[in-house]
């Protein structure tokens, strides 16, 4: 399993441990990540209206790897981590 930290990156396994800033879900940058299965993204299009009812949106970002039937690539797993503070998953059908 890797852990991200957006702010610190890839967290070593067994290594120090430190206090994270929790996420703040009313105002920091999240991502809404797809696995590119049926739905997935009309189920993340609903959870974006529900969180728009007490949060801006404009920090929430659609992010989808290329297919369901793979694992997300390296460089797009380390572009969440360093742009969003949070991340939702879709895992639909």
């Amino acid at each position: 399993m890797r852990i991200y930290n957006p702010t610190f990156g890839l967290a070593a396994a067994g290594g120090e441990s430190m206090a994270l800033k929790p996420v703040d879900w009313k105002s920091d940058a999240i991502a809404l990540f797809s696995n590119s299965k049926p739905n997935a993204r009309e189920l993340l299009d609903g959870i974006r209206a529900k969180l728009g009812a007490f949060r801006p949106v404009d920090n929430i970002s659609f992010v989808a790897k290329n297919s369901a039937s793979q694992p997300a690539p390296k460089d797009l797993i380390e572009e969440v981590a360093a742009k969003y503070r949070g991340a939702l998953l879709a895992i639909a059908d």
